[in-house]
């Protein structure tokens, strides 16, 4: 009766997950919101962007190390030696990352939550501040007293041109300081490119017509735009940037066939330009096309695996809803490994767990997620989350007695 239970909470998902997810351009998708399965769900518009910074307010979370905790440990190379000194060891707790310490000659760092020195202020000395920014508050002043650290936060290490391993610190005991070995991995140069390299080789009036479509749009004249756009890629038909904002200017005016033909055409013309995948892929979104957002999605995770966190988030979400759980973890996770800052990264994860029967996790995960003011139908998930549970605690009642 149980799983019962979850199997018709767990069918609501999909619309809360497309919800959630719709997020990511700020708000009602350009051309309308979702459609199907959403009958009495809260509006899209009331949804904050993925970094927006109301994720780590939480000043009297007591899941995320106390200022006082001690901890220790090693960054090195690929090949095992030290990386140069003063590699920085980030503290980030929701998305937050905090300096905490500065690695030595030998790779070595220490440190004490709250006592940083000459590095930035830790969140815990500026909470009682009188700006209070956002971006410095969710670290707790407290401790449980059972001895353990129930921490949401991770550990990495931050130099240039290279990725880190991510250390958890959940479940980690307050006797048990030692980080262990973080791993430095160079960057691979992304072969995906933020602008497209096609502008340059436009001719004069094709990037005349260019400027002109872009100004027409500062001044939200449409047809205009779409008029200039459309003769600067006449005149130059490889120009993914024109072809880009030409996609824009008809999702604007609500024609999505013809904006999807144009971010086709922007990949056509320079195959490496990042942007249009975008927008094909939050096309895809809106139009609840699955297998096309995965896979819009995972060619800009290839792309670009290291600066698209969105993207990653979104390919966990089309492939739980196309029930490839292992898949929709796996990106899930990768997305809180970048940092991303997005909330609800927790809470898609912690439905594809609770799909896979794993909910006790999944329910650390929906906890996670309820102490970000980013969510919007806070009820709804504290039913998920007493449902996941009641899940674990009827696992242990089956459990056979020694």
């Amino acid at each position: 009766m149980r799983i019962s239970r979850v199997s018709v909470i767990l069918a609501g998902v999909a619309a809360a997950a497309m919800l959630l997810a719709a997020q990511g351009r700020g708000g009602t998708p350009i051309g309308g919101s979702t459609t199907g399965g959403n009958t009495g769900a809260p509006s899209t518009t009331s949804i904050p962007t993925p970094n927006s910074p109301s994720s780590t307010s939480n000043s009297t979370n007591p899941s995320i190390p106390g200022r006082g905790e001690f901890f220790f440990g090693k960054v090195v190379m690929p090949d095992g030696t030290a990386p140069p000194m003063g590699a920085v060891i980030e503290r980030v707790c929701n998305g937050a990352a905090r300096p905490q310490a500065y690695t030595d000659n030998d790779g070595n760092f220490s440190f004490q939550v709250g006592q940083t020195q000459e590095m930035l202020p830790d969140a815990t000395e500026e909470a009682n501040s009188p700006s209070n920014s956002p971006s410095l508050r969710g670290i707790s002043q407290t401790t449980p007293k059972n001895g353990a650290m129930p921490y949401t936060c991770d550990l990495r290490a931050s130099l240039a041109g290279y990725r880190s391993d991510l250390v958890s610190l959940a479940g980690r005991r307050q006797d048990d300081p030692n980080i262990g070995t973080i791993m430095l991995h160079p960057y691979a140069k992304p072969e995906g490119l933020t602008m497209s390299a096609t502008s340059a080789l436009a001719p004069k009036d094709a990037h005349k017509a260019f400027e002109k479509g872009l100004e027409a749009m500062r001044k939200s004249k449409l047809e205009e735009a779409e008029a200039d756009f459309q003769k600067a890629t006449d005149l130059y038909p490889r120009y993914a940037s024109a072809w880009l904002e030409l996609g824009r200017v008809y999702e604007l005016r609500k024609k999505l066939p013809e904006a999807r033909d144009a971010y086709n055409k922007a990949i056509a013309g320079d195959s490496k330009f990042i942007k249009p995948y975008e927008q094909l892929y939050m096309l895809s979104f809106q139009e609840q096309k699955w297998d096309d957002l995965a896979q819009m999605t995972e060619r800009v995770m290839h792309l670009n695996p290291y600066d698209y966190p969105d993207a990653v988030y979104f390919n966990a979400v089309a492939n739980s809803q196309l029930g490839k759980l292992d898949l929709a973890e796996k990106s899930a996770r990768q997305a809180l490994t970048m940092g991303s800052g997005n909330p609800k990264v927790y809470y898609i994860l912690g439905v594809i767990l609770a799909k896979k029967q794993h909910f006790k996790e999944a329910a650390e995960c929906l906890r996670t997620y309820l102490k970000s003011d980013a969510v919007i139908d806070r009820e709804r998930v504290k039913q998920m989350l007493a449902e996941f549970e009641r899940q674990v605690q009827a696992k242990a009642q089956l459990k056979p007695e020694p």
